[in-house]
């Protein structure tokens, strides 16, 4: 059964590229009008808008920056105005700096954090505000990561910043099934995004994505997949979940 969500509107923030531009273009593919959020409005910003507009469905561009509590209600302000409502959001902001434990300044810790946990808190409640006092419910998807179940090493800050993000989620589901409004996370693995080739280098993504489970790394569209199911009317019943997309990444330890 093909996911259906003609007549939605969505706000994707952090969709100028990777994981963001496909939970942005899949959602359109399903039917949803999209506001586009992401810093300022880049090439790669504008192929995304016009993907989505290449499947009939509206786009808007939003800039600000989503780290920041006054720029989140801004910029859930001005969906909404653009699109006259919204029944979805997909929050996507996140900051990764490895560093070793015992050398990570203070500083650093702050910024991962308050970039993966906080910008996620601040945003969900502007749009929750919305969606409650408009009435008829709506769709909240965060995106997490595996690392909130996984220590990695070098990323203690962001480790803990997935996890948070994912017990918050859980706990903002519970306080807003009594409206309707879905709360749900979704737990990628290792995608092959923009961000990945600048952190890791081609050749080093391509010796190791064999090794995978899947024998590949997943892609934004997969997630952007998952993400239209679970802002559909066929995922009314699931609320306060994390859904693991990773191609089994999750199990290499189970020597899969």
């Amino acid at each position: 059964m093909a996911v259906d969500l003609s007549g939605k509107r969505a706000l994707v923030t952090g969709a100028a590229r990777g994981i963001g531009a496909g939970c942005a273009v899949e959602l359109a593919r399903a039917g949803a009008d999209v506001a586009v959020n992401d810093r300022e409005l880049t090439d790669a910003a504008r192929e995304t808008m016009d993907a989505i507009r290449a499947t009939g469905r509206r786009a808007f561009f939003i800039a600000g920056d989503v780290f920041e509590s006054a720029s989140c209600a801004d910029v859930a302000l001005r969906a909404i105005d653009s699109l006259g409502g919204l029944e979805i959001l997909v929050s996507n902001p996140a900051f990764s700096r490895r560093s070793d434990f015992l050398e990570c300044p203070p500083s650093l810790f702050d910024q991962v954090v308050r970039g993966t946990l906080n910008g996620g808190f601040y945003m969900s409640q502007a749009v929750a505000r919305h969606m409650v006092e408009r009435g008829g419910g709506g769709k909240i998807v965060f995106i997490s990561s595996v690392q909130s179940r996984v220590p990695y090493v070098r990323s203690a800050a962001y480790n803990a910043g997935k996890a948070g993000l994912n017990h918050m989620a859980f706990t903002i589901a519970a306080e807003l099934a009594k409206h309707r409004v879905n709360v749900n996370v979704i737990e990628p693995g290792w995608i092959d995004t923009p961000g990945e080739h600048e952190t890791f280098g081609d050749q080093y993504i391509a010796d190791h994505a064999a090794q995978l489970p899947w024998g590949r790394l997943g892609s934004p569209a997969d997630i952007g997949k998952a993400a239209a199911f679970l802002c559909s009317s066929d995922a009314d019943y699931i609320t306060g979940t994390s859904l693991l997309v990773d191609g089994g990444f999750w199990l290499r330890g189970a020597g899969a």
